[in-house]
């Protein structure tokens, strides 16, 4: 089954520049053109998302805690600053 539609659309102006270029490069005709890259966009706006990999965050060893309580900023400073902090 073969159709032929006919329509009008209205470009961006980027996207007419670049029809105009894509023209002159491979010496075809608006419609060639026009349907090549409409085919082309239209098979990959319709295939799956490629697979996405997998990022993997490698773990370091950092020894034991030396602050007794890590959300207790002030107790964490001044054991760092050598005061005896109480």
């Amino acid at each position: 089954m073969f159709w032929c539609i006919r329509t009008t659309l209205t470009l961006d102006d980027d996207v007419a520049a670049l029809l105009a270029r894509a023209q002159q490069v491979r010496k075809a005709s608006r419609k060639v053109v026009v349907n090549d890259g409409l085919r082309r966009g239209l098979k990959q706006v319709l295939a799956p998302p490629p697979p996405r990999r997998l990022f993997e965050t490698k773990t370091v060893e950092l020894g034991r805690c030396l602050a007794g309580r890590l959300d207790d900023v002030a107790e964490v400073l001044a054991m760092e600053e050598g005061e005896d902090f109480q």
